[in-house]
């Protein structure tokens, strides 16, 4: 059986092309999450505010994520070349993506049960100061959203870096920052919240709904704990190297089409942002090697790490 790689002393950086970049915008959201989170807390337990409180501890959470984040981009960089790593650290991210929705989760689940205490037995809201602290935790998120939506879309743009003349359709999920794209709907999510915040403020002050204020900090709980469960299940996938359905797909296509070679055996897993590494075991006739093999699959830009075994038939 013969046993070749793609190329030879090529090393194992699969950092995900705008990894600096994103690495700067979400310290920059750190720094901007954590003053307003300080300013929203106080101003929650001062005012009396349960809506105020689950936006300022929804905005904590967030910063944890984000702090996770920017901590995981630096790890990655700095252990990029490191041997102790077999195929590298881009999937730091998808790890430090996971441990932020573990606490989020948690975290949720602690407002909502102040939530519904408060709903129970209700306690008097300072409402226009309440609001006023709302709407610049508000301005805060479209902010961040701002800042890390450019770095979103930016990391999207270089998908199509690697053999895209011979690649006859791309696919920018594939390319996604796990890292970056974690933090970007959580701000979504966060931005949500401080608009339910303030609905609720509004329509306690001018309408006497008071029950609106816990009420909506039970939705925020709901709104952190489905961005939670959604954000487990997508890096979790990558943590166990679930195999990427279409560009296994695509491989088999292109190794078989012509119809001297058969995959025996393919593994395909995500190793980076923009990064898939798979090995391929086949069996062929005598027109066919390891070689061809590779070249027939030079069009998947998404594998940057092939190993192909060969067998002739």
């Amino acid at each position: 059986m013969k046993s070749t790689n793609v190329s030879y002393g090529h090393d194992h950086v699969f950092l995900g092309s705008a990894h600096d970049e994103n690495a700067k915008r979400t310290l920059w959201v750190v720094a901007l999450t954590v003053v307003m989170m300080v300013g929203e807390i106080t101003a929650g337990y001062i005012t009396g505010s349960m809506a105020l409180l689950a936006d300022g501890f929804h905005m904590a959470t967030h910063a944890g994520a984000l702090g996770i984040a920017a901590a995981a981009y630096g790890y990655a960089k700095r252990n990029a070349s490191s041997q102790r790593y077999s195929f590298g650290t881009g999937k730091v991210g998808d790890l430090g993506g996971f441990a932020s929705a573990l606490i989020l989760g948690m975290v949720s689940l602690g407002i909502g049960v102040e939530s519904v205490m408060r709903l129970l037995q209700p306690t008097d809201v300072q409402f226009g100061t309440a609001t006023l602290i709302a709407i610049a935790g508000l301005i805060v998120n479209i902010v961040s959203a701002l800042l890390l939506g450019h770095g979103h879309s930016h990391g999207h743009d270089h998908d199509h870096d690697h053999h895209q003349e011979d690649h006859g359709h791309g696919h920018a999920h594939h390319g996604t920052d796990n890292n970056l794209r974690s933090a970007y709907v959580h701000v979504i999510a966060d931005a949500l919240t401080s608009v339910l915040a303030i609905a609720a403020l509004l329509a306690g002050r001018y309408l006497g709904w008071v029950w609106l204020d816990p009420a909506m900090g039970i939705v925020g709980a709901i709104v952190i704990a489905r961005w939670a469960w959604t954000l487990m299940g997508v890096t979790a996938g990558v943590l166990l190297d679930q195999t990427d359905a279409h560009v296994a797909e695509e491989i088999r296509q292109l190794v078989e089409e012509p119809g001297d070679a058969t995959i025996t055996d393919l593994h395909v897993w995500r190793v980076g942002p923009q990064a898939h590494a798979a090995i391929v075991s086949v069996l062929g006739a005598a027109t066919a090697n390891a070689d061809t093999i590779r070249e027939r699959l030079q069009p998947v830009h998404e594998v940057r790490h092939l190993t192909v075994e060969f067998r002739p038939s």
